[in-house]
């Protein structure tokens, strides 16, 4: 929709034909020549008309993104229509994140018509103003920068029923961060979509893969960072070395990959793509044991309880590691 007035107000300036102004007159005798309009007087615009919600814990990039997109604006034309000076490099989400000053973020705010302590609550790469500058006009400069994220801290895909219910109408893509400290995945129990690596095109169906989302229901205690690392490397070594539940991860990677066929194949295989989804449920398990083991190394004996059980809760007649596992070294670890 374009017949709003804050959006007439943002985007005419890059739609407009500018024509130059008329030449001022020549001051008299003695008076001083007229100062030029700072740019920041062009501040404030009008809130805009259309609602854009975040997502809990989208980079700000995304959020961005969407809200220029509802207005049929890149992010460039957006933090220009809120005169906000940008420096650094665009790139799309999730290969670039965007940091704004606190009165970059109170420009935000306005415009969107969000508080900012509820902006940067769902967007944890914001932060809210200083409270001296919050209802005062002593405000700094509105200024944006623009980085790249490494390729291990990128934010995953969002949940697209989600991302629709936030936004006026279908929504472009969201990109939230996973939860510091949990699993490195997004999973949406209530819609079946999960992401687990910013290279997938789209957040997958996993409702052919129903242990996904039982095993992120059954955690309602998070396991330990600690023991989560522990139990991630582990798995993820499991897997690429095709050791102890491999038949069980192949078969769930051929009913995740038969339920997404537009996954795209790409230069990573979905084998290396889905490697943190088809191992979540192993991985939780690990790292639920894990934190339950006492804080000395284990005897010999006790070695022999833990593997047994451990065979029990993953659903193995037995569990033999090799010498060279990494499980032996976690149980020897204090």
């Amino acid at each position: 929709m374009l017949d709003s007035i804050a959006l007439d107000h943002l985007a005419e300036e890059h739609y407009r034909p500018r024509t130059p102004p008329a030449a001022a007159p020549a001051p008299a005798a003695g008076d001083h020549a007229p100062r030029q309009q700072p740019r920041g007087t062009m501040w404030p615009a009008p809130p805009g008309a259309l609602r854009v919600r975040p997502l809990p814990r989208e980079s700000a990039a995304s959020y961005l993104t969407r809200l220029g997109a509802t207005y049929r604006l890149s992010p460039a034309q957006l933090l220009d229509g809120l005169c906000i000076t940008v420096t650094g490099t665009e790139h799309a989400p999730p290969a670039a994140e965007i940091r704004l000053s606190n009165e970059a973020t109170r420009r935000l705010s306005c415009f969107a018509r969000i508080p900012i302590t509820h902006l940067a609550r769902a967007l944890p790469r914001l932060r809210p103003p200083a409270p001296s500058l919050a209802n005062t006009g002593a405000h700094g400069s509105a200024t944006a920068h623009w980085h790249v994220v490494e390729p291990a801290l990128q934010p995953l895909l969002a949940c697209t029923a989600c991302t629709n219910g936030r936004s006026p109408h279908t929504a472009a893509p969201a990109w939230i961060h996973p939860s510091p400290g949990l699993h490195r995945i997004m999973i949406c129990t209530r819609h079946q979509q999960a992401s687990s690596d910013p290279r997938h095109p789209a957040p997958l169906d996993i409702r052919a893969v129903p242990e996904l989302t039982q095993a992120h229901l059954r955690a309602r205690r998070p396991a330990t960072p600690v023991s989560l690392s522990w139990a991630s490397t582990i798995t993820t070594r499991w897997y690429d070395h095709h050791q102890h539940v491999h038949e069980r991860w192949h078969t769930r990677l051929h009913r995740l990959t038969a339920a997404n066929p537009r996954m795209s194949p790409g230069p990573a295989s979905p084998a290396l793509t889905c490697r943190e989804l088809i191992t979540y449920p192993e991985t939780l398990t690990l790292a639920a044991a894990f934190d339950r083991l006492p804080p000395h190394p284990l005897t010999r004996t006790q070695q022999t309880v833990f593997l047994h059980q451990l065979a029990g809760r993953l659903q193995l007649p037995r569990l033999a590691p090799a010498d060279h596992d990494l499980l032996w070294k976690r149980l020897a670890t204090r």
